[in-house]
């Protein structure tokens, strides 16, 4: 695709790196066969090939409209038309420039700025978080069923982890939301690894990783959360820890991006690399375990739904299905597994109506093969998809613990 970038683009810090993907695209539109937006809107701008165009306009010059914004709103960010491009399209990267460029020309209305600032206030401050978590699960009857959609349908315990005890050491990101709604994923985590000889070794500075502020348009806030992780993490990886694991792949997906996030930062660039190189997801950690010595073993039929963050951006799709079935679980066919649930980080409260949807394509997706349980490796997914009250959805470590 041919770019003649305004002259006011070629300032932007990531103006050659727009400019290279846009060239990169050849207009084949194999991306819009597999996007869930478009298939829902049967809109071209609805599409990534669309979105591309949109993109490439205002970079070279064309005013920011508001429908613009809209059609780049619309996208869940979920990178299948990556796994689809047969050109190779960083896509993602492309969108986060882009829709920073048109949020810095057309300022939102107060309500979407309200609701962006106060998610972004909410999901980083974990014990914030909690607390209004719990509170919502006592007060449920009170509260409209779009909030009660959102909650945990028990209020959420976790049981005690083991002491540290091993030579061997990871650090575990303990997440912003994952705490107040599923606190015992991160336990079952840390049992799982010490039955192993993994002991998890809390790094309690390193919270949020950065991605709820990068995605709803702060991006710098964004990163210097990113800095303050890689702050918190150094001493340990300089004295042994093996791995920084996360439990949630949308966070895994984000951290694993450090390395070019921060690509322009010296002071920071060398030690993002090597955070990066180092971030792991729980399923890849155990692939290389002697897993079996668990005996772990259910009768339960399990359907799995593989968060977009850990097939298209951390390309282990499989990976968890094949863990759970080398221990011996049943595990049910998944149509268009694929296909985006519709949670994608914040967007299932910036765009409800379109996530909904996605929510309910899934469902009837999972729930084909009968399955007793449905497991996952995100907890914004999770939290999605067992807000419709159909069948219990949990993090897949929680069935192997």
């Amino acid at each position: 695709m041919q770019t003649t970038l305004s002259p006011e683009a070629r300032q932007l810090p990531r103006a050659a790196e727009a400019e290279r993907i846009l060239r990169s695209c050849v207009h084949c539109g194999f991306c819009n066969a597999t996007c869930p937006t478009y298939q829902l809107l049967g809109d071209e701008l609805d599409g990534p090939r669309g979105r591309i165009y949109l993109i490439k306009q205002v970079l070279e010059g064309a005013p920011a409209t508001a429908q613009t914004q809209v059609h780049l709103d619309r996208c869940l960010a979920c990178r299948n038309c990556e796994t689809t491009c047969p050109s190779g399209v960083d896509y993602h990267n492309l969108l986060d420039i882009g829709r920073a460029v048109v949020d810095a020309a057309l300022p939102r209305p107060a309500g979407q700025q309200l609701l962006r600032r106060g998610l972004r206030v909410l999901c980083a401050n974990p014990q914030l978080f909690k607390a209004l978590i719990n509170s919502g699960s006592r007060l449920r009857p009170l509260l409209p069923q779009a909030v009660q959609d959102k909650l945990p349908r028990q209020l959420p315990t976790a049981k005690p982890r083991p002491t540290p005890r091993h030579s061997r050491r990871v650090l575990l990101l303990e997440g912003c939301v994952q705490p107040g709604l599923s606190p015992n994923t991160n336990a079952a985590t840390a049992r799982v690894l010490d039955r192993l000889g993994i002991s998890v070794q809390p790094v309690s500075a390193a919270a949020c990783c950065g991605a709820v502020d990068y995605h709803l348009g702060a991006q710098a806030a964004g990163l210097e959360r990113a800095r303050r992780n890689i702050d918190a993490w150094w001493p340990h990886l300089q004295q042994g820890a093996e791995a920084i694991i996360q439990t949630a792949s949308g966070c895994g997906a984000f951290i694993k991006e450090y390395q070019q996030l921060l690509a322009h930062d010296p002071a920071y660039r060398d030690k993002a690399r090597q955070v990066s190189a180092l971030a792991r997801d729980l399923v890849e950690v155990l692939h290389n375990e002697p897993v079996e010595q668990l005996g772990a073993h259910s009768e339960q039929r399990l359907a799995f739904h593989c968060p977009c963050t850990l097939q298209h951006a951390q390309k282990l799709g499989g990976a968890v299905e094949s863990l759970l079935q080398r221990l011996g679980f049943t595990l049910t066919a998944v149509p268009d597994s694929h296909l985006c649930c519709g949670s994608a980080g914040t967007y299932s409260l910036t765009q409800p109506q379109l996530a909904r949807q996605l929510r309910d394509d899934k469902l009837r997706a999972l729930e084909s093969g009968r399955p007793d349980l449905i497991v996952t490796a995100n907890i914004g997914c999770q939290t999605h998809l067992d807000g419709a009250g159909r069948t219990p959805v949990r993090h897949w470590i929680e069935v192997l613990d």
